[in-house]
């Protein structure tokens, strides 16, 4: 389950919660919009890491490094200068690679072990919303989700996807971050949709802009997921 805990890494307000494991406690940290810092034993794992809602300079160094596409709030070298060491391990997808030196590139549909955990690359697109016609803002096989099974624990961590048919394939959810950022990303009514295709046992709305993530609870059953509301505007 997860619970409030004590802060073991100082984070000037952010708010986060823990995920205990079998392999031990597990930290996820709410940095804003759709970025997160999860921290187990003494590896530092920073997704999207983005100047725009964090002081990278007080942050602690990032072990691992998952970039989920190109896009500006997502790929921000800036902050993964701030928090990159010579030994940290960057992943990404294939649009992000040229500009992270020794970057690793996950497609759609690989998995790959890390320091004990695995990480599975998973698609994230757009089917309605698009720039233009024809032009998605997020096109089919250029960014990841990411699945990351920690112990016997699987968090999902979306990316800027839509409810997407591969959704109705994940299996076992622990933990689950769906976007809901309009009109890039997913409505309320769309989130709730991706959540009965898999069920996830605890759902945070995050990268919901000026959506308001309330709105979600009368459209999820209670039963099944528990949604959980978090700064991540």
């Amino acid at each position: 389950m997860i619970m409030n805990a004590t802060p073991i890494v100082p984070q000037k307000g952010h708010e986060h919660d823990t995920l205990l494991t079998d392999i031990g406690m597990a930290e996820i940290w709410f940095l804003g919009h759709g970025t997160l810092m999860i921290k187990v034993s003494d590896l530092v794992i920073h997704i999207d890491p983005y100047s725009s809602v964090a002081d990278y300079e007080t942050l602690p160094k990032s072990d691992l490094i998952l970039v989920t596409h190109q896009h500006g709030d997502h790929l921000d070298l800036q902050a993964i200068g701030k928090i990159q060491k010579s030994t940290t391990t960057i992943i990404c997808n294939s649009l992000s690679a040229g500009k992270l030196d020794g970057a690793v590139v996950m497609e759609n549909g690989k998995a790959q072990i890390w320091e004990g955990i695995n990480i599975e690359a998973v698609p994230a697109y757009n089917i309605k919303h698009e720039r233009a016609p024809g032009n998605p803002f997020h096109p089919k096989g250029e960014g990841n989700g990411y699945i990351l099974t920690i112990g016997n624990k699987k968090i999902y961590i979306a990316g800027d996807t839509e409810n997407i048919p591969e959704m109705k394939n994940l299996t076992d959810i622990d933990v689950a971050f769906l976007p809901m950022n309009l009109p890039y990303t997913m409505t309320p009514e769309m989130v709730a949709d991706a959540v009965k295709g898999f069920n996830p046992k605890i759902l945070y709305p995050y990268h919901y802009g000026n959506t308001d993530p309330v709105l979600l609870l009368p459209l999820v059953d209670a039963s099944k997921t528990e949604v959980r509301i978090r700064n991540m505007k």
